[in-house]
C-alpha cells in the first residue's frame, strides 16, 4: 500500500497529466486523488483500474499498481504451452508465414526473438542471430549484424526513438532504460536536421546485395495474458523494387 501513491504519481507524470486533469477524467475530486497519491486515502480495486484506464497503463503496470495497493494482480503470465493461448500463438504463426517472402518476426517486450519466418531466419541467420537472441544487444555487440547494416547510424537513431516511445508507454523498465542509455552514447545529437523522408528504411547487406526494408508493428489489442499483450509482431516490407524482386527470386529458388 505504501508504494501505490508514488507509483500512481509517476504514471500521471509520465502521461503529463495534472491532478486536476486526471481527477476530472476519472470522475473523482482532485482532493481525493491527492489523498490517494499521498497515502491518506485507500483506493478500491475499481478505482485503481479506472485510473489505469484514464492513464492508458499497460497490463504489467496495472498489475504493479494493484499489488502496490495490496490487491491481487489482474493479468497472469501463462505457460507458453497453455491451451487457452493456442489461438493467439496460431495467429502469430499465420501472420509470420503469410508475410513470406518478406521477413517477419515476433519480439517480446525486451526485443528478444520469439519467432521468425523463413526469410527473416535467412537474413538474420547470416549474422548468427537465432531464436532467443536479443536484437537490442545484437545491435550493440554483434559485429556481423553491425557490418551488415548499410545505414547503421540511421538504424540506431530510429531504434533509440522506438525505445523511448516504448518507455513512455510501458513506464520504468531497467532493461529498456539501459538500452536507451547505450544508444544515446552512440547516436549523434545533430543527425536529425532537415525534413525526414516518407520512408525510413533499414538497409541490410546480404552477400553482394543490399536489401532495403521498412516495418510495421502489430500487437494484440485484447488479451488477458501478460506476455502476449507485450508481444510485437514486426512485418518488414521492401522499400524499393530491387529488394522486392530479390526476395521474390529467393522464394522461387527455395
Amino acid at each position: 500500500m505504501a508504494n501505490f501513491g508514488p507509483t500512481l504519481k509517476e504514471w500521471r507524470t509520465t502521461r503529463r497529466m495534472s491532478q486536476m486533469d486526471l481527477a476530472f477524467s476519472a470522475g473523482v475530486s482532485a482532493r481525493h486523488l491527492s489523498f490517494l497519491e499521498t497515502g491518506r486515502a485507500r483506493p478500491s480495486r475499481g478505482m485503481v483500474l479506472r485510473l489505469c484506464d484514464e492513464l492508458s497503463v499497460p497490463n504489467a503496470g496495472r498489475n504493479h499498481l494493484l499489488t502496490a495497493a495490496g490487491m491481487a494482480p489482474a493479468y497472469a503470465s501463462r505457460s507458453p504451452d497453455a491451451e487457452e493461448l493456442k489461438p493467439l500463438k496460431e495467429a502469430v504463426t499465420w501472420m509470420l508465414d503469410n508475410h513470406a517472402p518478406y521477413p517477419a518476426m515476433a519480439l517480446n517486450r525486451h526485443w528478444q526473438l520469439d519467432a521468425m519466418n523463413g526469410p527473416a531466419a535467412m537474413m538474420l541467420g547470416a549474422t548468427g542471430l537465432q531464436l532467443g537472441d536479443n536484437l537490442i544487444e545484437a545491435l550493440a555487440n554483434n559485429e556481423a549484424l553491425r557490418r551488415s547494416l548499410d545505414n547503421l547510424e540511421e538504424v540506431e537513431r530510429h531504434t533509440l526513438a522506438r525505445l523511448r516511445t516504448e518507455l513512455s508507454h510501458f513506464g520504468r523498465d531497467a532493461v529498456i532504460e539501459k538500452a536507451v542509455e547505450g544508444l544515446q552514447a552512440r547516436v549523434r545529437k545533430d543527425a536529425d536536421d532537415g525534413v525526414l523522408p516518407a520512408v525510413i528504411p533499414a538497409r541490410y547487406r546480404l552477400g553482394d546485395q543490399v536489401l532495403s526494408f521498412f516495418s510495421t508493428i502489430a500487437q494484440f489489442g485484447t488479451t488477458g495474458d501478460l506476455a502476449m499483450s507485450e508481444l510485437k509482431v514486426e512485418l518488414m516490407f521492401p522499400a524499393d523494387d530491387q529488394t522486392r524482386a530479390t526476395l521474390l527470386a529467393l522464394a522461387g529458388a527455395a
